[in-house]
């Protein structure tokens, strides 16, 4: 089982490596929910996007306990400086199973958005990973 969910990844990553752009947020959901869905601790990670919003990079920045990790906008500016990124794709996941966003999770963001606003690099999405399932923060208009 553990052979079959590598193969997806690695079929996903390269799909959303390939991509002209990311057009799709369905993919960019499911290719988020493999990375993140079995994980045991929080992990926060962020895929740096071009302009056209082809990836550059996907990076798991923050890695946490069961219920949570600490998030630092400051290290997603620095380095979206160094990609040269105009946007940004945040992503967690629940442990718990449960992908419903926290207050805390709404703070984090916001944070997030205001710091990268600073240096004219868009939070297009921050997606919500538990259960199988995925919650957007932009499909629900929080962004």
């Amino acid at each position: 089982m553990h052979d079959i969910i590598n193969q997806a990844r690695e079929l996903l990553t390269a799909r959303l490596y390939r991509n002209e752009s990311l057009g799709s947020s369905r993919e960019t959901e499911s290719y988020l929910a493999l990375q993140l869905g079995d994980r045991e601790q929080e992990v926060f990670s962020v895929i740096y996007l071009d302009s056209q919003n082809r990836v550059i990079q996907y990076r798991e920045m923050f890695h946490g306990t069961i219920a949570s990790t600490a998030v630092y906008p400051r290290e997603i500016a620095r380095l979206a400086l160094r990609l040269n990124a105009a946007a940004v794709i945040c992503s967690h996941n629940h442990p718990s199973g449960y992908p419903e966003p926290s207050g805390t999770d709404r703070a984090i963001t916001k944070r997030i958005q205001e710091a990268m606003e600073l240096i004219d690099v868009r939070v297009v999405d921050h997606i919500v990973v538990g259960g199988g399932k995925t919650v957007s923060f932009a499909d629900r208009g929080w962004l």
